[in-house]
């Protein structure tokens, strides 16, 4: 494995990280909100981190596959 394809598979993984944690944060603390106002969670607010949250386990599921075609885009 060359520098520019390591250089890129931690760039992905890292970006993965970061969806996942900022998925899990907005779910978290829009639970706690509506637990704290003894409301129900709205559609949005499960919806849009859940998106985060699936973004970032497919980009950490592709990382090898998304790291090879940056590499590839930056030979190029």
């Amino acid at each position: 494995m060359d520098a520019p394809h390591r250089g890129a598979l931690m760039l992905v993984r890292f970006i993965a990280v970061a969806l996942i944690g900022l998925g899990l944060i907005q779910l978290s603390l829009s639970w706690v909100g509506s637990q704290a106002h003894h409301a129900p969670m709205k559609t949005p607010d499960f919806v849009l981190p859940a998106i985060l949250l699936v973004l970032g386990i497919l980009a950490f599921i592709k990382a090898g596959s998304l790291a090879r075609w940056i590499s590839n885009k930056l030979d190029e």
